[in-house]
Order: structure tokens, then C-alpha cells, then sequence
């Protein structure tokens, strides 16, 4: 499979959520997956280095709007970049361009990703596919919208997101998807 990871940019080596991020990675191309990230450094750097260096295939979606924004380029284990013009255009790959979808921790960036991926399954924009929040943080953050926002959010759109405590759970949920 291909599995799209989102996550983000602030985690440095030898961090928690960036060796979490780096496990993650591992273990997806240990079990013979894609991953593909938005690229560049944090959880994508750490991602796309684990799956490197077990041997896994990895791409790199950048952009030119974060590369002007930020100065920045692809971090140096992807292996296959795919550069596109806008953010927008950047997700939309990220999303379609999968057979999973993967959040680790992260800020707006992340949020967005998830937010997106999971309207586009709720309207049948792209087919349903595994869409799975890593952490505690998410848990907790969605628990609270499932909450607070009830009336809005049906259970079959609730359905469409799985949460696992930790990576080796996200691997083992992807296994059974």
C-alpha cells in the first residue's frame, strides 16, 4: 500500500515524536508499504528517514509556496520527489494519491490534512480509506469535537476515523483494514 503520514515540522532528532515518527516509518516500509509525506523536516523527515533506512520507498511531496515561504528543500531520504505549485495542490495529492492515510501529532498544517482526507471520504470525493490518528493528543482532541459538536457529526462520519495509542497500534490497524 501506499500510506500517506502527516505530522509536524517542529519534532528534531533524537526527540520523542520525532523518534515516534521514525518508528513509524520503519515499520511501514518493514512491511513492504510506500509512505509518502509532505517532505520536508520534523515528523516528515523522521517518517521518510525510518522508511529509508529499512530499506522502504519513500516519496516527497513538496510545494513552492512553502519552499519560498520557508527556504527549504525536500529532506534527503526521499527518495522519489513530487513538486507542485501550491499547498493545495500538495494535499490533494497527499490524499488521493494513497491507500491509507496516518496523523501523527501535530499543529494546524496536520489538522488540516486530517480535516480534509476525512470531508473528502464524508462527501464521497475519494473512496473511503483508512484514516488513522496516532496519540493521545488526537484522542483527546476529537473526542472533545465528537462531543462539543454532536448534533453535526453522524456516526457513519465518526466511523471513518480510527484512533491508535501508538504507532505499533497504527500499524496493527492498517494490517486490519
Amino acid at each position: 500500500m501506499k500510506v500517506s503520514v502527516f505530522g509536524g515540522s517542529s519534532p528534531t532528532i533524537d526527540t520523542p515524536a520525532y523518534l515516534q515518527a521514525y518508528d513509524l516509518g520503519r515499520n511501514l516500509a518493514l512491511d513492504g508499504h510506500t509512505v509518502l509525506t509532505g517532505g520536508y523536516i520534523g515528523t516528515m523527515e523522521a517518517v521518510s528517514r525510518g522508511a529509508a533506512e529499512a530499506g522502504g520507498h519513500v516519496i516527497g511531496v513538496t510545494c513552492t509556496q512553502i519552499e519560498a515561504w520557508r527556504q527549504i528543500q525536500a529532506n534527503s531520504w526521499v527518495l522519489e520527489e513530487h513538486q507542485r505549485a501550491t499547498l493545495q495542490e500538495r494535499l490533494i495529492e497527499l490524499i488521493e494519491n494513497c491507500d491509507a492515510t496516518m496523523a501523527l501529532p501535530g499543529g494546524p498544517g496536520t489538522l488540516t490534512e486530517i480535516a480534509l482526507c476525512w470531508n473528502l471520504m464524508i462527501i464521497n470525493a475519494i473512496s473511503p480509506k483508512p484514516l488513522i490518528l496516532i496519540g493521545g493528543e488526537w484522542i483527546q482532541v476529537m473526542t472533545k469535537f465528537f462531543e462539543s459538536l454532536d448534533a453535526y457529526i453522524k456516526p457513519s462520519q465518526r466511523d471513518l476515523v480510527q484512533f491508535a495509542n501508538d504507532t505499533q497500534q497504527a500499524v496493527k490497524l492498517l494490517k486490519n483494514s
